[in-house]
């Protein structure tokens, strides 16, 4: 009974720890809707979300040896940090229930690609435990959805923190890269520095270039 509830702990404290990225993407993928629409985007993508993760977790043991797997999962990250930049909260003229569907499919997407981490954290101290797994996950999803309605707010009050969640997407992006198996070790083996210069290159390339899109984006559209 102790055991279970020191691995439960655990797995919750991995929870926090690696569920705040997730709440940046959900925040910064529902920032642009109407206000009556971003607690079902939140909602939803939440909930799809964790639904993954779950099965993610169940197969966590096979993903150990997939080659490459978060190598490529850091450059899908990079790119759906830079489009979520990119995007101008501005631009309503698509229809509400196309943004929310867009929204949420956003949201699935983005936690699909950055929960492998917190997956296989959970699968490796839950030991097998299916029943921990499973509860643990479940109890993760009021602290995503808490904590990026939080996140939420202060992109409305503060359009500067829009940067600081990109960039933390693309820190995250570069973390994965220096974790898999493949990439991470043959980098590593390179130059030793490499993990945390890679990460910090990643939070660069999202601003640098969402930033510069943005800028083309909107000169384009005052021309037309």
């Amino acid at each position: 009974m102790e055991e279970a509830l020191l691995l439960f702990i655990k797995i919750m404290l991995i929870n926090i720890v690696l569920s705040g990225d997730n709440a940046v993407v959900i925040a910064m993928a529902s920032k642009n809707l109407p206000l009556h629409q971003r607690r079902r985007a939140v909602a939803w993508g939440s909930f799809g979300a964790v639904i993954l993760r779950l099965l993610l977790t169940v197969v966590a043991v096979y993903l150990l040896e997939v080659p490459y797997l978060q190598a490529i999962g850091s450059l899908l990250l990079l790119y759906i940090a830079i489009k979520l930049l990119v995007e101008d909260s501005n631009e309503r003229h698509i229809k509400e229930a196309t943004s929310l569907a867009g929204a949420v499919r956003t949201i699935i997407i983005a936690d699909f690609i950055m929960s492998l981490d917190n997956v296989l954290a959970i699968a490796a101290v839950a030991k097998g435990n299916t029943a921990l797994i499973i509860i643990g996950i479940g109890l993760s999803i009021p602290l995503i959805i808490w904590g990026s309605t939080i996140i939420m707010k202060l992109l409305d009050r503060y359009p500067i923190f829009i940067y600081l969640g990109a960039a933390i997407l693309g820190y995250t992006a570069g973390e994965m890269i220096m974790g898999d198996e493949k990439v991470g070790h043959l980098l590593a083996h390179s130059n030793h520095d490499l993990h945390w210069i890679i990460p910090l290159g990643g939070a660069f390339l999202v601003i640098s270039s969402g930033s510069v899109m943005h800028l083309f984006r909107n000169r384009r559209v005052r021309s037309h």
